[in-house]
C-alpha cells in the first residue's frame, strides 16, 4: 500500500452510486467519472439495446482506444522533439 493519502468520492455513473477510493482530488474523480458517464450516454444513445455490461465493456473499448491515441501521438511528438536538439 502507498503512503499518499486516499481519498473517498461519491460518484454518479450512469444511473449507479460508486464510491471511488484513491489519492487523486475529488475534483479529479468526479472529472473522471462524468467523462465516463457522458461517453456510456454517447455509446448507449447510438444503439439503447445493449445491456449494462456490454455498454460498459464498449465504453472501455472507447476509452482504450482513445488512451492509445493520444500515447502514439505523445510518442510522435516527443521523437520529434529529440531529432530537432540532435
Amino acid at each position: 500500500m502507498s503512503d499518499l493519502q486516499k481519498s473517498r468520492t461519491s460518484v454518479d455513473i450512469y444511473g449507479q452510486q460508486y464510491i471511488i477510493i484513491g489519492t487523486e482530488s475529488s475534483s479529479h474523480t468526479r472529472l473522471v467519472a462524468s467523462m465516463v458517464d457522458d461517453k456510456m450516454r454517447e455509446i448507449s444513445s447510438k444503439n439503447p439495446y445493449l445491456d449494462s455490461s456490454k455498454l460498459a465493456v464498449l465504453t472501455a473499448v472507447n476509452a482504450v482506444n482513445d488512451y492509445i491515441k493520444v500515447k502514439d501521438r505523445l510518442e510522435q511528438l516527443e521523437n520529434e522533439l529529440k531529432r530537432e536538439k540532435d
